[in-house]
């Protein structure tokens, strides 16, 4: 089951970069970060909001990056999020970061649904689970 993709714009900042204005290949993870977080605020949700209220924490099981081309200083980026699969206490989002029409950096990422207070897996809720809260 694919949803439709969310997107969210990123620019590169002098933090984001090597000492030649490139992209720092650790940047990548953030801004897939503040994109997923952004997804789930456009549906309602905040993380901590989540946690406190439902003892629930959203967390990286696996990621997968795939580095096409280089982004460097002051570029505007984009961020796109698509739930791909929903399982029992997890998900499965892929992502992009592109420029313009090009893609430079594609992931795959497993989210696991855990018991904030325990740090144990537990069912998606049914909200998340059916895609919409």
């Amino acid at each position: 089951m694919t949803a439709a993709p969310f997107s969210f714009p990123i620019r590169v900042y002098w933090e984001d970069t090597d000492a030649g204005g490139v992209v720092y290949h650790a940047s990548y993870v953030r801004f897939l970060e503040r994109a997923r977080t952004e997804w789930l605020r456009a549906q309602g949700v905040g993380q901590q909001a989540l946690r406190e209220s439902e003892d629930l924490v959203l967390v990286i099981r696996d990621m997968t990056l795939d580095f096409h081309k280089p982004a460097k200083l002051d570029d505007e980026l984009l961020v796109s999020v698509v739930m791909t699969e929903r399982r029992k206490a997890s998900l499965l989002i892929e992502q992009e970061v592109s420029r313009g029409d090009q893609a430079l950096v594609r992931a795959t990422v497993r989210v696991a649904c855990l018991v904030a207070s325990s740090f144990r897996p537990r069912p998606l809720p049914e909200w998340l689970a059916a895609g919409n809260p």
